[in-house]
């Protein structure tokens, strides 16, 4: 009787890892904030002015934006310079999630994939006493073989996450299904329709 070996590689899918830092730089804003106000941020402080354009990716922000990011946080003094590394620290992770084919459109190496590497991890390391991008970097080194089998690979499950996430809106505006049979051919018309409009002829 032949036996046959199954190969199995865990892959991390980089939009968790990304919603994780993401996690980690608003715990830090909230903390810091709270540290300096006393309060949670409002409109008119630094932290409020920019809170939005912490979470986006540095490569979308223009000059203009960036320069605003940089010039609020640094007048907030010593914490608002600590988000700011913060913000760093996500952006390098960020940097290391891009080497993926999809978006470098070359086959990362890995010479590339460890320098990238090396430069989160001693970011993080030099600005240890910032406990959020401590955590950060110990959850990268936890899921690391994870995480280059998707660097190497590029492989996520996006596309199933976004169907699941149509047929839950689904679910919502229909206040639920009657039966299966109605679940399944609602869900199959929430998650096809894109397909099907497309399909149909000028």
């Amino acid at each position: 009787m032949l036996r046959q070996t199954i190969y199995v590689e865990l892959i991390v899918d980089c939009f968790h890892l990304v919603q994780l830092a993401n996690r980690k730089l608003a715990e830090v804003r909230r903390r810091l904030v709270w540290k300096q106000y006393g309060r949670r941020a409002r409109k008119g402080d630094a932290a409020w002015t920019v809170k939005g354009l912490l979470r986006r990716n540095k490569e979308d922000l223009n000059t203009e934006q960036l320069t605003t990011l940089k010039r609020e946080l640094n007048q907030m003094g010593t914490y608002g310079r600590q988000i700011l590394a913060a913000w760093q620290a996500k952006e390098l992770l960020h940097d290391l999630l891009r080497l993926t084919y999809k978006h470098a459109h070359t086959t990362p190496d890995r010479s590339a994939i460890s320098a990238a590497r090396f430069r989160f991890q001693d970011f993080c390391a030099t600005r240890a006493y910032l406990p959020e991008l401590v955590t950060l970097a110990e959850a990268v080194d936890e899921w690391w073989d994870g995480i280059e089998n998707y660097i190497k690979t590029g492989i996520s499950n996006a596309a199933s996450e976004g169907n699941n996430r149509l047929i839950k809106l689904d679910a919502r505006n229909a206040f639920g299904y009657r039966n299966r049979v109605n679940q399944r051919l609602r869900s199959r018309c929430a998650t096809t329709r894109r397909a099907r409009r497309e399909g149909v002829p000028g």
